[in-house]
């Protein structure tokens, strides 16, 4: 019974997966950056806005991407299916522990049946 609770559940939460090319790991910045002369609106204290994707690789080593202003929203969206991606794939893990539980459980009641 707890299994086929647990197998729906986890094909409900597969059919909800983004099935797609548009996955993007990291985090987007948003920073201003002044230049140090002959810039009337750094001069004024306005600065530059820029955006950088910032992926980190362990060890401490980490790459960061410049993204274009016409590009954020779509990288927003990337990094937000990845995430979802992601939250998803740990729920399924969770289901799946359930799913190894709840065999184990019967097959241990079997093997007291025929003791």
């Amino acid at each position: 019974m707890i299994r086929n609770q647990t197998t729906r559940a986890r094909d409900k939460l597969m059919s909800k997966l983004p099935v797609t090319g548009e996955l993007l790991r990291g985090s987007l910045v948003e920073r201003t950056v002044f230049h140090t002369k002959d810039c009337p609106k750094c001069a004024r204290g306005e600065g530059h806005r820029v955006f950088v994707l910032g992926v980190s690789y362990g060890a401490g080593r980490t790459r960061q991407i410049s993204v274009s202003p016409e590009k954020v929203e779509e990288v927003r969206r990337w990094l937000a299916n990845y995430q979802k991606l992601k939250e998803s794939i740990e729920a399924i893990c969770e289901l799946n522990q359930d799913v190894v539980r709840s065999e184990r459980v019967v097959s241990k009641r079997r093997k007291a049946q025929h003791d």
